[in-house]
């Protein structure tokens, strides 16, 4: 069992894939771990050596994943909403934040619709 930042990688993925289970990496960023380390993305995770394993958890670990990215993203936030600023507005009505329109769609952020008046 691959245990890399604290997260237990899916056996029968490949290591390109598994390596995105990881909150704050993505594609592009496995790609470039599994480059430096010098392991072949096509590697399933059940197939990995202690030694990949080892030179993949070095390489992960000088990014900020997991809880120390969650909790910069929140502070982030915290600090748009005290600060007054319109993104921390955005954030605190939980509307979209980054200029998308709201009279049609942004049904994830705002939620299912209401509908005045139904009883």
């Amino acid at each position: 069992m691959a245990r890399i930042a604290g997260i237990d990688l899916p056996r029968d993925k490949r290591i390109e894939i598994g390596l995105t289970y990881i909150y704050g990496i993505g594609r592009s960023r496995s790609n470039t771990i599994l480059e430096k380390a010098g392991v072949n993305p096509d590697t399933r995770v059940k197939d990995l050596t202690e030694a990949e394993i080892n030179s993949i958890r070095n390489i992960v670990s000088e990014y900020q994943v997991e809880g120390d990215l969650r909790r910069d993203i929140a502070l982030n936030m915290k600090r748009l909403r005290e600060i007054n600023c319109y993104r921390g507005i955005r954030h605190r009505r939980g509307l979209p934040a980054r200029g998308q329109r709201t009279k049609t769609n942004a049904r994830t952020k705002k939620g299912p619709r209401r509908v005045a008046g139904k009883k």
